[in-house]
């Protein structure tokens, strides 16, 4: 149970990531932002989506996890 969690929750951050990308690129105000960015804030804003990704996938890898655990017990 604890690898399946894991491997659902590196493939939500990976999903939310990609998701969060896909967003910043559709508004013009940020894209045109972006494209001025120097190396190191590119990098921050890249760490900044990862790391905001890997948070939402928690929370809703422990909404889920625990969720169907509530459900197994009151269900005995």
């Amino acid at each position: 149970m604890v690898k399946l969690s894991l491997v659902v929750m590196l493939v939500l951050t990976v999903l939310i990531s990609m998701l969060l990308r896909w967003r910043e690129q559709r508004l013009p105000a940020v894209a045109a932002q972006q494209r001025r960015l120097g190396l190191v804030a590119r990098g921050k804003k890249g760490l900044d989506r990862w790391v905001t990704a890997a948070a939402l996938a928690t929370v809703a890898t422990l909404a889920v996890v625990g969720g169907l655990h509530w459900l197994r017990v009151w269900l005995e």
